[in-house]
């Protein structure tokens, strides 16, 4: 008992010990054997007991395998119903060259059916916002500006974003099994990486335009012209595309070994790492290193921005000028407070205070939280979109009028 402290003391510890007995076995159904231990769990936990599943399963040519043990899991069951699972690798140098198990939302266990549906409405909000801005900003000629343009981008950024790890999300969500193969999380990581580092570029290059029309507005169609506007955003995908596919293949390039349980809903970079079986430290500084770099350098340049912004709107004469000035950016800079202050929370906090539970709470505010308020705040703070949306709603409903 002594290595189970978070076992509560009992008046009864009912303990299960499983012994798989055939290779064949293990190689064919471990997912399944698995998957028999939650729901042998889940019958016994109204008896409000504690229980501890242990398994030694077979190596390939060592029959029971007891020098060798693939895996021991506990499951706990307490008293609420809620399961929790916590590891103990027997053997940290066997290789793991399949799968990964994402543990995710898996301790909720009664919340699968709600975070699903949670979820999912609000994937479908941000597809629909993001599409409706993209589409009033192709057909309004009014909107084809070089802040339009950069915000047609950013709505395409993060439909890509979002649904680099939403739907998978939302499929664990109904499945015991959440698995995901070695090649698929590393195809997750390359489009989640890339994706959140151009947005960062692409942050900043928005940073860029509202200084321009607001601090030298009599320059702004000659510095802004479309040329640029297109290299800035070409800048912003050829950074993220390079740096990225060079920082997930090294990582992935790594050997994995111990548990294949990552205590995430999707493969982000900590970890992932994690699961190395080698020295991670060169890894862990070139991912501070490249942060510091193309994360943190955007964001300098975005304060720096503000900072000339705001100097220059202090100085109008009018309170209405002043009113005015500010609106025309307020939106970018409440978009920039969100995806900025939970990814720099998220990466640049102690490792002290940081627990996986927090760590996907966090993570769900920028992957999930973040791109659906996105549209809301340019649609509800934007008057021009606002025109836009009630044109384009008019001309339909007129050309409706006509053919019938």
């Amino acid at each position: 008992m002594e290595r189970l402290p978070r076992l509560k003391t009992s008046d009864h510890y009912p303990f299960l010990l499983l012994h798989v007995g055939t290779n064949d076995t293990a190689k064919n159904d471990f997912e399944q054997i698995t998957a028999d231990y939650v729901a042998l769990g889940r019958r016994i936990k109204e008896f409000e007991a504690q229980v501890v599943f242990s398994s030694i399963l077979p190596v390939e040519g060592k029959g029971l395998g007891r020098d060798r043990p693939i895996v021991e899991v506990n499951v706990e069951v307490n008293i609420e119903g809620e399961m929790t699972y916590s590891e103990r690798e027997p053997d940290e140098n066997q290789t793991i060259s399949e799968v990964f198990i994402l543990v995710g939302f898996s301790y909720l266990t009664r919340l699968q059916i709600l975070l699903f549906l949670v979820f999912l409405v609000i994937y479908l909000v941000t597809l629909v916002g993001n599409l409706l801005i993209i589409l009033l900003i192709k057909l309004n000629p009014s909107l084809h500006t070089p802040m339009y343009f950069f915000l047609l981008n950013l709505s395409f950024l993060e439909i890509c974003y979002t649904s680099s790890v939403v739907p998978q999300l939302l499929a664990h969500l109904l499945v015991e099994q959440k698995t995901l193969s070695i090649a698929g999380c590393a195809a997750q990581m390359y489009i989640f990486t890339i994706m959140g580092l151009t947005e960062c570029c692409l942050l900043a290059a928005m940073a860029y335009d509202r200084y321009i029309a607001i601090c030298n507005p009599l320059h702004y169609r000659t510095i802004m012209s479309g040329q640029v506007c297109a290299q800035l955003v070409g800048a912003s995908w050829t950074i993220g595309i390079l740096v990225e596919v060079a920082q997930t293949t090294w990582i992935f390039s790594l050997p994995f070994c111990g548990s294949n349980r990552i205590h995430h809903f999707f493969c982000d970079i900590p970890p992932v790492i994690k699961r190395a079986c080698t020295d991670t430290s060169k890894n862990q500084i070139v991912v501070l290193a490249l942060s510091v770099l193309f994360i943190m350098s955007p964001f300098l340049l975005i304060i720096l921005s503000y900072i000339c912004i705001i100097s220059t709107i202090l100085k109008l004469p009018s309170v209405e000028g002043r009113r005015k000035a500010f609106s025309t950016c307020s939106s970018h800079l409440m978009v920039v407070t969100l995806f900025y202050g939970t990814a720099l929370f998220t990466y640049l906090r102690p490792k002290s205070i940081s627990t996986p539970e927090g760590d996907q709470l966090i993570s769900l505010m920028y992957t999930v939280v973040t791109p659906v308020l996105n549209p809301i705040i340019y649609t509800l703070r934007n008057k021009e979109v606002k025109g836009a949306f009630r044109k384009t709603i008019g001309k339909s409903i007129s050309s409706h009028n006509q053919r019938n």
